[in-house]
C-alpha cells in the first residue's frame, strides 16, 4: 500500500514551495521565475481548463513583450513598440501582472506582492519604466483578441434523460469548451478522435476488465507504486506541469526571450490540447468505469464498484491529462531537439515529494497508467489522448509567424 500522506494540503504546499527554491537552478531567469508564480496563482482556478487557458494568455504576453524589445523572432499576436534598452525583465513582470490581474481578480494582493517583488530587481530609470510600458501593451494585446474566444459559457448543455426520470444534476465541466477558438488548429474538431471501441469488441472487454482490477478503491493487483503514481497525478492544475517544462528551461543556456518562446509554446499547444479533447469528450459522452461497471454484463459487473479516487464531472473519452503530458512532451522534445534531454521533474501537491523521469515517453506514459489505477480511464482513451497530444504539441513548433492570431 502507498504511505499516507502526513501533512495537511497546506503544510503539503509549503513544502512544494521550499522543494521548488532549493531546486531551482542557478540559470533560472525572469521569464522561468515568473512562470512559477504565475503557475501558483493560475492553480487557484478550480476549473483545470480555465487555468490552462490563464496560463497560456500569460505566456504570450510575456513572449510578445520580451519579443517587442528582443526583436529576433516573430510575435504571437502581434508586436509592440519599444524604445531601445528597455527592459526585458520589467516588460516580462508588467505583462504577467496585467493578465493575472484580469483573469484571477481574487489572487490581487498575491499578484501585486509578485510583481513589486520582481521590479524591485530591475534598476530605476528610463529602462525600467519602458519596460513596464511594453508589458502593459503586450498584454493589452493578447486581450483584446483572446478574451473574446468563447471561454465564456452559454446555457446549452441538456442533460440525457426522458420525462420524470431523475439523473444527477451536478453541471459538468466546461461543456462549451470543444467550440473555444484555438490558437494553433483550424478549430476544436481538427483532430477529433474515432468513435471509442464498441461495447462487443475485444478491446472494450479487456480494458473494461484491466480498470475494474487496477481501479478499484480496494484493489488488490494494484502495486504500491501504481497508488502513489495514481495520487501524484490526481491533480491537472498548472502547479504540476509547468515544473515540467522549466526544468528544461532552465537547463539550457539561452536569453530570457527564447525561454519565452518556449513556455509560451507550451501554453498555446496546452491550451489547444484542452480544447481538443473536451470537443472529444461532449461529442462521445462515454461513460466512465464507475459507470460502466456497475451497469456491466456478466463477471465484470459489480454494484458495489469504487475507483480509487473521485470521478471528474466530465465524460471519459479521451484521457485529458494524457492529451495534456504528450503535448507538453511535444514541446520539450522539439526544444531539446538531438542535445541530451534534461531530467524532467515536477512536484504535486497530491503526492509525496518529487517525481522525475529520463525522458518524455517515460513521464507521458506514467501519467497515463496513473489515470487507469485511479480508476478514471481505460487504456485505449489514455493511448488516443497520448497521440492527440502530440500532434498539437508538434503544432507549436511548426507554427509560422502570427499563426495564433
Amino acid at each position: 500500500m502507498a504511505r499516507r500522506n502526513p501533512f495537511s494540503p497546506m503544510a503539503s504546499w509549503l513544502l512544494m514551495a521550499v522543494l521548488a527554491a532549493v531546486a531551482r537552478p542557478s540559470s533560472a531567469d525572469m521569464v522561468t521565475d515568473a512562470n512559477a508564480r504565475t503557475a501558483e496563482i493560475a492553480s487557484t482556478i478550480k476549473a483545470t481548463p480555465v487555468a490552462v487557458r490563464a496560463m497560456a494568455m500569460v505566456q504570450v504576453a510575456v513572449y510578445d513583450a520580451a519579443q517587442s524589445i528582443a526583436g529576433i523572432d516573430k510575435p504571437i499576436i502581434q508586436t509592440v513598440e519599444a524604445k531601445p534598452g528597455a527592459s526585458v525583465d520589467a516588460a516580462v513582470a508588467s505583462a504577467t501582472r496585467r493578465v493575472l490581474l484580469a483573469l484571477v481578480p481574487d489572487e490581487r494582493t498575491k499578484i501585486e506582492a509578485d510583481y513589486q517583488a520582481a521590479l524591485a530587481s530591475v534598476s530605476e530609470g528610463a529602462a525600467k519604466t519602458e519596460g513596464i510600458a511594453v508589458g502593459e501593451r503586450a498584454a493589452t494585446a493578447v486581450m483584446a483578441v483572446r478574451m473574446q474566444d468563447g471561454a465564456d459559457p452559454s446555457p446549452s448543455y441538456r442533460y440525457h434523460t426522458t420525462p420524470g426520470v431523475w439523473v444527477p444534476t451536478a453541471m459538468p465541466l466546461v461543456p462549451h469548451w470543444g467550440k473555444r477558438k484555438p490558437w494553433l488548429m483550424t478549430s476544436g474538431s481538427q483532430f477529433r478522435p474515432e468513435p471509442p471501441p464498441s461495447l462487443d469488441s475485444e478491446r472494450w472487454k479487456k480494458d473494461l476488465a484491466e480498470v475494474a482490477s487496477l481501479g478499484r478503491k480496494d484493489s488488490k493487483t494494484r502495486t504500491a507504486e501504481q497508488t502513489t503514481i495514481a495520487r501524484f497525478w490526481m491533480t491537472t492544475s498548472p502547479a504540476v506541469y509547468w515544473p515540467v517544462i522549466r526544468s528544461v528551461a532552465t537547463a539550457r543556456q539561452v536569453k530570457p526571450v527564447e525561454n519565452a518562446r518556449l513556455l509560451a509554446d507550451a501554453g498555446i499547444a496546452m491550451d489547444d490540447a484542452a480544447i481538443a479533447v473536451f470537443d472529444a469528450k461532449y461529442t462521445y459522452e462515454f461513460w466512465r468505469p464507475i459507470t460502466a461497471i456497475r451497469n456491466a454484463e456478466g463477471e465484470t459487473k459489480d454494484l458495489a464498484w469504487e475507483p480509487l479516487f473521485e470521478t471528474p464531472m466530465h465524460p471519459e473519452y479521451p484521457c485529458a491529462h494524457c492529451i495534456i503530458s504528450a503535448t507538453v512532451g511535444a514541446v520539450i522534445q522539439n526544444a531539446v531537439g538531438t542535445k541530451p534531454m534534461p531530467r524532467l521533474r515536477t512536484t504535486s501537491p497530491t503526492g509525496d515529494g518529487e517525481r522525475s523521469w529520463a525522458t518524455v515517453d517515460e513521464f507521458v506514459r506514467e501519467v497515463s497508467e496513473a489515470r487507469i489505477c485511479a480508476g478514471v480511464h481505460y487504456r485505449n482513451s489514455t493511448e488516443v489522448g497520448r497521440a492527440m497530444g502530440k500532434k498539437i504539441g508538434e503544432l507549436a513548433g511548426k507554427r509560422p509567424p502570427q499563426a495564433a492570431r
